[in-house]
């Protein structure tokens, strides 16, 4: 595999004459319902094979195909850097051979819907973690239609976790957790209910995904991890926990969080690494490769690194122009940010700083916007990250949003463990 950036000029049936690969397939990689292309645009090319072209180095083919130099000449040792010729073919060489742990959260809907997506996404996924379940203040849970979605990842080789969050109408409720922190009994009524569930369901775990939690509430929360791991492992059902990125201690809002205390209780920790600009934002990347290269670094000097999940964005943000502050702007999956461009035919830019693409439209009322997500090159440059640091794996926000490209990066960087 390596990732083509589309030029000014060029059709999909020219890519794939370039590079000998079937225009089905590189519609069929990059969830192409459309061919009108745009300058900018990341195309995955799905194959192993790498024609020369005019102007090729060993460097920059590298570089598409996220290799170091010295792995593609090692991979092709009877051609030499210093005499390329355009229509020589290359070998890229497999580097799938990363052990890592893939999570996705899922949002349910339907028993056929979740039985369809379940199946589809089961190559590529360790967990999935369905999405979700929610405490009342007494402790008790609300209940789902999960179990055709429990069956069916259990028979695809995936363990399913039952997501607990601290969800209301209005959002995200730090003062709820607060209370069930604060009262002994709700804490322990939410234990029991979570114990019951996972075991009467046959979940294989659970993931607490606990948002804005105070900083009052630091210990209290890793008090309660820790008693929710003491009744779940001698059932042999894992802990696992969702967190906010953190680079340092000294981020107010986000000081309810102990990395250190969390990853001595839990078995995995997925680290929601983005967001740095969201709907409620300024405009700009929201995953930015140095904030996420940061927050890793903060991570492994307290989180053992086989405990570590780097959490990864399926979506970005749509923001109309100028930005007006107090405005909630819409988040966008990365597939239809692609096909807003593709519609409006604006081309897709890509900062080099943020390792993150965007672009800029007017729409048809005349109002225009800036849209920053992700694609291949962004979530390529992150895999790469994750073997750097050598943490556990990776993880989505969510299946249901798509990206077609999705697990073409993940078997290109990853061999991903099954149970």
């Amino acid at each position: 595999m390596f990732i083509y950036t589309v030029q000014p000029g060029d059709s999909v049936y020219q890519i794939s004459q370039k590079y000998s690969v079937p225009l089905d397939q590189i519609r069929l990689a990059n969830g192409l319902n459309q061919t009108n292309i745009v300058p900018g645009q990341a195309l995955v090319i799905p194959t192993n094979t790498y024609i020369v072209q005019p102007g090729d180095s060993f460097y920059s083919i590298a570089k598409m195909a996220y290799l170091s130099v010295n792995l593609l000449i090692r991979a092709n040792p009877t051609i030499s850097p210093n005499r390329l010729q355009p229509g020589m073919r290359l070998t890229i060489p497999n580097i799938s051979n990363y052990q890592a742990t893939g999570l996705g959260f899922y949002t349910l809907r339907t028993p056929e819907q979740d039985q369809s997506l379940i199946n589809n996404f089961a190559p590529y996924a360790t967990y999935i973690a369905f999405f979700e379940y929610h405490f009342s203040i007494d402790g008790s849970l609300n209940t789902i239609n999960d179990a055709t979605a429990i069956h069916t990842a259990w028979s695809r080789r995936v363990k399913p976790l039952m997501t607990i969050t601290n969800l209301t109408e209005s959002g995200f409720n730090a003062q709820l957790t607060h209370q069930m922190l604060n009262q002994p009994s709700a804490r322990n009524n939410l234990v029991n209910h979570i114990d019951q569930i996972v075991t009467n369901k046959g979940y294989a775990g659970v993931n607490i995904d606990f948002e804005q939690t105070l900083a009052a509430d630091r210990d209290l929360f890793t008090g309660f991890l820790r008693e929710l791991r003491d009744r779940l492992k001698p059932k042999g059902k894992l802990l696992t926990v969702a967190v906010p990125p953190k680079t340092n201690e000294n981020i107010p809002w986000l000081r309810g969080y102990d990395y250190g205390g969390i990853g001595s209780v839990v078995d995995l920790i997925f680290i929601m690494a983005y967001d740095w600009h969201h709907g409620a934002s300024e405009p700009g990347p929201v995953a930015p490769i140095n904030e996420v290269r940061q927050t890793l670094q903060f991570a492994i000097d307290r989180i053992p690194r086989n405990k570590i999940l780097l959490g990864l964005p399926l979506y970005g943000y749509n923001w109309t122009l100028p930005y007006v502050e107090g405005t909630i702007y819409p988040g966008i999956s990365n597939q239809n940010a692609v096909q807003l461009a593709m519609n409006y035919q604006v081309p897709i830019h890509y900062s080099e700083k943020d390792q993150s693409p965007y672009f800029q439209y007017v729409d048809d009322q005349g109002i225009q916007h800036v849209v920053w997500f992700e694609d291949a090159r962004s979530m390529s440059v992150k895999s790469l990250l994750i073997r750097e640091f050598q943490i556990e794996g990776a993880g989505v926000w969510q299946l249901t949003l798509g990206f077609p490209e999705g697990p073409w990066i993940l078997t290109n960087f990853f061999h991903i463990k099954k149970s």
